[in-house]
């Protein structure tokens, strides 16, 4: 954890190993001028974990722009349905009394996105740091240009039965460890 962390700061790693000063991801296909439409789906691509989005009214501020909590919910989506492409389905871990709570969240804003732009989200799933999960995702422009990058850590916690409390679960369940090294392997 610490060498991926020093090779980050040292500018010597990004996401998806593309040098630090990269502001694009590869051409891909956009989301249609239509908007979205039906459930969420979490495209298996060779660059990462992709969700495609168009920013409609109710993500933005009063001037048209994507509000930062908008990106959040995004983020959540986004891993929620990769996990779900993965095998598991976040509300199956709930009712076994699992959870994943984000524990750090870090989004570095490019440049803005504004009502009608569409949005790829690309996420890749890093190598665990203890009992963090981390997470990478690149919010990237129609123009294939960068607009936030963003960084999650989770945790797996189990309610505790019939108390209030939750506590860290150090070892993951099969399932879920299976799922999570599929993630990290990638859509490959």
């Amino acid at each position: 954890c610490e060498t991926l962390r020093r090779l980050e700061v040292a500018g010597c790693l990004s996401a998806y190993g593309r040098s630090a000063s990269a502001n694009h991801l590869p051409a891909t296909p956009q989301p249609s001028r239509s908007g979205q439409a039906g459930p969420a789906v979490v495209k298996r691509v060779s660059e990462g974990w992709l969700l495609e989005r168009r920013v409609l009214p109710q993500h933005t501020d009063h001037a048209g722009v994507m509000w930062h909590g908008a990106y959040v919910a995004w983020l959540e989506e986004a891993r929620v349905e990769a996990l779900a492409a993965a095998g598991i389905a976040y509300s199956d871990l709930s009712v076994r009394g699992l959870e994943l709570p984000v524990v750090s969240l870090t989004i570095d804003y490019k440049q803005p996105l504004f009502h009608g732009d569409a949005v790829q989200l690309w996420s890749e799933v890093l190598p665990r740091c203890g009992l963090k999960l981390p997470w990478r995702s690149r919010f990237v422009a129609a123009s294939g240009k960068l607009a936030a990058e963003a960084r999650v850590e989770l945790v797996l916690v189990e309610s505790a039965p019939g108390l209030d409390q939750r506590r860290l679960v150090r070892r993951l369940p099969a399932d879920l460890e299976a799922a999570v090294a599929a993630l990290a392997r990638g859509p490959h």
